[in-house]
């Protein structure tokens, strides 16, 4: 079971088996998990890169952007884990934009 996935199970059992019943609190494992939620994101973003060429000049658009606010995030990581996120955050950007202007200049 990778990091995440443990990360959920014990977010979810924290939440339910709380003895002080503390709604919407954090337990400090559901923190954990909160600062990891970046990940998601970038393979949900990156994963796009997979068929550029069908996605609207609209979604690429958002899709920069949501680059953009990704790498606010990942700065804040490690040394290692920046330098690799970072570079493969900017090589996804940089194939939506590149579209994206292909497709202005037509």
């Amino acid at each position: 079971m990778n990091k995440l996935k443990i990360a959920l199970v014990v977010l979810v059992a924290a939440m339910f088996l709380s003895p002080t019943g503390n709604k919407g609190m954090l337990s400090p494992a559901g923190t954990a998990y909160a600062q990891d939620d970046w990940k998601a994101e970038f393979d949900v973003v990156c994963a796009k890169t997979q068929d550029p060429g069908v996605i609207s000049s609209d979604e690429l658009k958002e899709l920069v952007a949501r680059c953009d606010k990704l790498r606010l995030r990942i700065e804040k990581l490690d040394e290692t884990q920046r330098k690799v996120y970072l570079k493969r955050l900017q090589m996804c950007k940089d194939l939506f934009a590149f579209v994206l202007e292909s497709r202005e200049k037509k």
